[in-house]
């Protein structure tokens, strides 16, 4: 499967999951030349949310996937970076009491038993305030 496709479909899948926790989603694929943010967004209690998406796709039936590894220090390093940036200059998004934060939410497209991907049911894990 295509990485871009990939990272699509995993993008799309956390904004749904998201948006079932009562999350507002502000835009997706926020970039400026020192990096990128996948998703940001509004959590039900007013913080503001910048979202890593991370998504894996088996290569075989039962294979364990971790797409938690792929959030490298480098990686974490310029995310926060460009949340910092977003954040000084839309200061009308952050709340006094709640402020922002960084969350980390990962997407595993399985295998089912034909060997096809499983895309109704992939697995997300949601790491808040990493």
């Amino acid at each position: 499967m295509n990485k871009s496709i990939l990272g699509n479909l995993g993008e799309d899948i956390a904004c749904e999951y998201l948006k079932k926790k009562g999350y507002r989603i502000l835009t997706r694929n926020y970039r400026k030349k020192y990096g990128e943010i996948d998703v940001i967004s509004v959590a039900p209690n007013k913080t503001l949310v910048f979202v890593e998406v991370k998504t894996m796709a088996a290569i075989s039936d039962g294979e364990a996937l971790v797409p938690e590894d792929q959030m490298t220090s480098a990686k974490l390093i310029k995310f926060r970076r460009v949340a910092q940036m977003f954040a000084a200059s839309h200061l009308d998004l952050i709340s006094e009491k709640s402020g922002w934060q960084l969350d980390l939410v990962t997407i595993s497209i399985p295998r089912n038993g034909t060997g096809d991907f499983d895309f109704k049911n992939p697995i997300v894990g949601h790491y808040e305030n990493i």
